[in-house]
């Protein structure tokens, strides 16, 4: 499962590599690239993780898929630990790449955080100061956005990138991309405190990866943190990138994918 602002191609790297050995399955996230865009509905419920989860539980059961192995960067990531926690019987195995629960963000903001994901709070914004915003001149603000660190956009698949840029141009996209942040910021955040007070944590094996030059990578102790809410991490491991690990470093991802996945361990 892909970030933002992405869809599929976000995988075109990694994901046909897998699939010499794996049936891959990469979708668009509900409310990005070609997916259906509803409406939020009462506090944003309909982009909440648990909708995106449901989602995708449901394409790999109409596949014939009732147990699987799942990865997923940023938003993709996202609603990969919630649908480790509203699914456990579904998910063998997860690998959660370059984020940090947003439960602890929200609750630990730090300036170097906020400072480098100021679009979380931007994109939750009332409707529709940053849909404005951001729809004024939407090929800039993705460039800008996406050009982080010296490298700039170099790294991204030209096609991949062309087709990111087609689909931020609709509006309509726009706007699920803020409802999915408002999202996170009301409903998602509400369900994870339940969480936390019942102590449920993701159960199945769990792989952690992240982007050594990256937010996370700077700015947080992915091993310190993720005890929190995981019970059985495996493996955690930095790698030779930033933020976008599966487009910046695709053979290491690759690498530690498919090693985590031919593990046949499906307790």
């Amino acid at each position: 499962m892909h970030g933002n602002p992405f869809n599929h191609l976000s995988w075109l790297k990694v994901a046909p590599r897998l699939a010499t050995e794996f049936t891959v399955v990469a979708t668009d996230l509900r409310g990005y690239g070609d997916s259906e865009k509803p409406p939020g509905g009462p506090k944003h419920i309909n982009y909440s993780f648990r909708a995106m989860a449901q989602d995708q539980v449901e394409v790999m059961a109409a596949l014939g898929f009732e147990r699987f192995y799942a990865a997923g960067h940023d938003r993709g990531a996202r609603v990969l630990h919630r649908m480790c926690l509203d699914h456990p019987q579904k998910v063998a195995r997860a690998a959660i790449i370059d984020i940090i629960p947003q439960h602890y963000l929200y609750n630990n903001v730090t300036k170097a955080w906020a400072t480098f994901s100021w679009h979380w709070f931007f994109n939750i914004q009332p409707y529709d100061l940053p849909e404005r915003m951001m729809g004024a001149d939407p090929d800039w603000f993705i460039k800008k956005k996406l050009a982080k660190t010296e490298q700039g956009l170099s790294f991204f698949d030209p096609a991949a990138l062309a087709d990111f840029m087609r689909c931020f141009r609709n509006p309509e996209t726009i706007h699920a991309i803020c409802e999915d942040y408002r999202a996170g910021a009301s409903i998602d955040l509400e369900m994870d405190e339940v969480d936390m007070k019942a102590g449920h944590k993701i159960d199945c094996p769990l792989l952690l990866l992240w982007g050594a030059n990256g937010g996370v990578g700077r700015n947080q102790n992915s091993m310190e943190v993720w005890p929190r809410y995981a019970s059985d991490i495996r493996a955690g491991k930095a790698l030779p990138s930033g933020h976008y690990v599966n487009e910046e470093a695709p053979e290491q991802t690759y690498t530690e994918l498919r090693a985590f996945f031919r593990d046949r361990d499906l307790r």
